[in-house]
């Protein structure tokens, strides 16, 4: 299997990334509108098999001081056979995220891949902060349910 690495967000399709998204445990809802608006502004990668694109990832950054890694997916047929590790490899050798002072990003399952390329928990947690509202794609559609509702 010969994949290859892009950095072309002309060769990447939104609706792909959104029919993984719509799916996946830290997206429930998003429409394709906002798919599209954050691929716009961030700077995406992906793998291809031939013209077809099996993974994605994108870097939220200001490209001197600071990245946030998000919606980095590989598609189910492709997953346990190095995929991913493939596109990070590249991707964390795009030069816009060199030098950067800090990259955070939130994982639920990928902890050992992400240590591989030198993430760690929070080294001061104590001084980290957020605002979230993770049901926010569902509401916008009007279908927050009572097991999205803390």
């Amino acid at each position: 299997m010969v994949l290859r690495f892009s950095s072309d967000a002309t060769e990447m399709s939104a609706e792909l990334v959104h029919s993984y998204l719509v799916r996946s445990y830290w997206s429930e809802g998003i429409t394709l509108e906002v798919v599209d608006a954050a691929m716009r502004n961030s700077v995406c990668f992906a793998m291809f098999d031939g013209s077809d694109q099996v993974g994605f990832g994108r870097f939220i950054t200001d490209k001197s001081t600071f990245a946030y890694l998000a919606d980095v997916f590989i598609l189910e047929e492709y997953q346990g056979r190095g995929v991913g590790k493939d596109m990070m490899e590249h991707a964390f050798r795009m030069p816009e995220v060199q030098g950067l002072r800090r990259m955070l990003l939130a994982t639920a399952g990928a902890h050992g891949l992400y240590k591989k390329f030198g993430f760690d928990e929070l080294e001061r947690p104590e001084t980290m902060m957020e605002k979230s509202d993770l049901d926010i794609y569902l509401k916008r559609q009007g279908g927050v349910n009572e097991k999205s509702i803390d």
